[in-house]
């Protein structure tokens, strides 16, 4: 076999073409929002509402409705009942959050061992990509769409938000709906994942792109577009180097953005210093903390 036909052959298997696609699909939403997570320190929040989805995951497959809508009801009562303990209480939003997404993981567990569905425990923790539809790419690119299309026409005011929730209430935006929104966001993106990557990985989806494109950019602006390429890089190669290493597609992709992260934290760590060394001048003593 030739390089060429070694290099081509993930795409003669349906099933990698499909996991090529939503994956590419997925890392755009989860990369635009994993900027506003990151600038606004909302990191736990991502990490919340991923697992809290899974008691949604269970009832619906009790009731008989679609994973979806039960995902997505279970991740904004998350959402909402983080934001109440927090304004009803003295205690801390991370120290909320830690309780209510490790409360509803545990209940969705408790579930789960109840009722026993037919979908495997790992498929709703850790995905299962190979197994995807166009039904689900369907799914992922319509969530794609919506996400895209709300944060390109109101990234400012959600920056604004991000930045100084009070000025952002000065100027006249309504800034309930965007913190609610943005929660919205959020638990429709991971909805959108969950066949994917799970609900495990998700969180991962969702903070290293940001973080990434905050180590290498200095405008928002750029932050975005750079995330959006690093994640869908990283999410199609991720899938693509799996079909050779045999592995499962959604730890490599992680492992893909982690890697990605290590090169840009020490890129920016010597950019930093550089800079440091230069604004120092020769024969300049540079003073460090004894």
């Amino acid at each position: 076999m030739s390089v060429v036909e070694l290099l081509v052959e993930p795409f003669r298997f349906d099933f990698m073409v499909t996991a090529l696609v939503i994956a590419t699909l997925i890392s755009i939403p989860m990369a635009l929002l994993s900027c506003f997570l990151v600038i606004k320190g909302w990191s736990l929040m991502g990490d919340a509402i991923s697992h809290a989805v899974f008691p949604g995951v269970v009832i619906a497959y009790v009731v008989g409705l679609p994973y979806a809508v039960g995902a997505f009801a279970a991740g904004m009562l998350c959402a909402v009942a983080t934001g109440f303990l927090k304004d009803n209480s003295r205690v801390k939003q991370d120290t909320v959050m830690g309780v209510v997404f490790s409360g509803m993981f545990g209940f969705g567990l408790v579930l789960y061992v109840k009722v026993r569905p037919d979908v495997h425990l790992d498929h709703i923790l850790f995905g299962d990509m190979l197994g995807v539809s166009w039904l689900d790419i369907g799914e992922a690119a319509l969530v794609s769409a919506i996400t895209a299309g709300i944060i390109g026409l109101k990234w400012k005011d959600f920056l604004l938000h991000a930045f100084d929730p009070t000025q952002a209430k000065a100027v006249g935006l309504r800034v309930g709906l965007l913190h609610y929104g943005l929660l919205a966001l959020i638990s429709l993106t991971v909805v959108g994942a969950l066949k994917a990557v799970g609900l495990i990985l998700a969180i991962a989806m969702l903070i290293a792109p940001g973080a990434i494109a905050f180590l290498v950019t200095r405008r928002f602006s750029a932050m975005l577009i750079v995330a959006v390429a690093v994640a869908a890089v990283g999410s199609f190669g991720g899938v693509y180097l799996s079909f050779f290493i045999d592995s499962a597609p959604a730890p490599t992709i992680v492992l893909t953005l982690s890697a990605a992260f290590v090169v840009a934290f020490v890129h920016a760590t010597r950019k930093a210093a550089r800079i440091g060394r230069t604004q120092a001048g020769p024969g300049t003593a540079v003073q460090t903390d004894a």
